[in-house]
């Protein structure tokens, strides 16, 4: 086994140099799309595509069993500029490779299609399905949530992220809600009319110490961040209008829409949520993953980071070799040997899972 895990280490190093060479920022994952559907044929896969989603099915499909889906990413987020070395570039050096989206998500990424590969033409009490989705960076509605009407209903999702291989069992989802505070116009040098940027105020002090009212057992409180402001025209208006951004980050104890309303009870603002799509998850008690997590005594936590589990409306764990301190970061890199890992990891949890039938 480990001649053949190094192996396909290999294989998935030259992929992942392949993929950081391949520009792909969200919405223009074209042409790694099309790199990994040819990688993914060439070891005579059958792939399907939707977009610059490519996902597929383990050889030996039963449709009595069930589903588990393993999950990553190819879109990376822009290029910043306190890079020393061109991000485009998959350069080797001190047991690292570097390159953008080598840790965020790429290691996770070719880690899983050398897994689902090791797995392919072997008999299983469950069904493989690959997903390599597309605008994850940006949360977008051309990446894991266009393909979800495609696939079968699914037992457990796993979703490549960098986690040093340590399970989030439960993950925050994300509000971001724009407010509104109306005011009344009038001239500065005069008594007159109400001040927008004043009543925002009160709103924001509140804001600064809020404290939600319910608590989640394991990811603790939900948070509510003000981020951006913008009021007035001229230094001699009172502003009739104050606009603000709350970043919301919402724990598995409220709904998204729970948690506006109960901000809507506090605020004088108008509050507008731009999307009511990404949503806290946890495994539910009881599920075989976390037996899984026990016996191979994979540390357990609930991760403040949005992925695509916010889209996937199934059981799901995020896990994966990297670290996230390195995401989105100048000369962003992964370990060579945190792929190995990663990949002797995944095939240790999905055997471990299987043993459990």
């Amino acid at each position: 086994m480990d001649d053949l895990i190094q192996q396909i280490s290999k294989e998935a190093i030259l992929l992942l140099k392949s993929l950081i060479e391949t520009p792909s920022l969200s919405k223009e994952e074209e042409k790694t799309a099309e790199l990994i559907q040819i990688f993914l044929e060439k070891q005579g896969v059958s792939t399907l595509r939707k977009g610059n989603n490519i996902w597929a099915f383990s050889k030996y499909r039963k449709k009595t069993l069930p589903y588990i889906l393993l999950n990553s990413h190819h879109d990376t987020v822009k290029p910043n500029a306190g890079y020393t070395q061109d991000p485009f570039k998959a350069i080797i050096e001190d047991g690292k490779i570097f390159g953008l989206g080598s840790n965020d998500a790429g290691g996770c990424l070719v880690s899983l299609i050398a897994t689902f590969l090791y797995f392919y033409n072997k008999d299983l009490p469950f069904n493989l399905i690959l997903a390599a989705t597309a605008e994850e960076e940006i949360s977008g509605k051309n990446g894991i949530e266009c393909i979800l009407p495609e696939l079968p209903e699914i037992e457990l999702a796993i979703v490549g992220e960098p986690t040093q291989m340590q399970m989030a069992v439960a993950e925050k989802g994300l509000l971001v809600i724009d407010a509104t505070v109306k005011g009344k116009a009038g001239h500065a040098a005069r008594e007159e009319g109400e001040n927008a940027i004043y009543k925002a105020l009160d709103d924001l002090n509140i804001i600064r110490n809020y404290q939600f009212q319910r608590e989640s057992a394991f990811l603790g409180k939900s948070k509510v961040t003000a981020t951006i402001i913008h009021a007035g025209s001229q230094h001699n208006v009172v502003p009739d209008l104050c606009h603000y951004t709350l970043d919301v980050r919402v724990t598995d104890a409220y709904t998204l829409e729970e948690a506006l309303t109960e901000l809507k009870t506090v605020l004088k603002a108008e509050l507008q949520p731009r999307s009511l799509r990404l949503n806290s998850s946890k495994v539910p008690d009881g599920h075989r993953i976390l037996e899984v997590g026990e016996k191979l005594k994979l540390k357990k936590y609930g991760s403040p980071t949005l992925s695509d589990q916010a889209l996937i409306p199934y059981p799901s764990v995020k896990i994966g070799p990297g670290d996230s301190s390195r995401s989105h970061t100048p000369d962003e890199f992964i370990y060579l040997h945190e792929i190995e890992e990663g990949i002797k990891g995944y095939i240790q949890i999905l055997e471990t899972y299987a043993s459990f039938n």
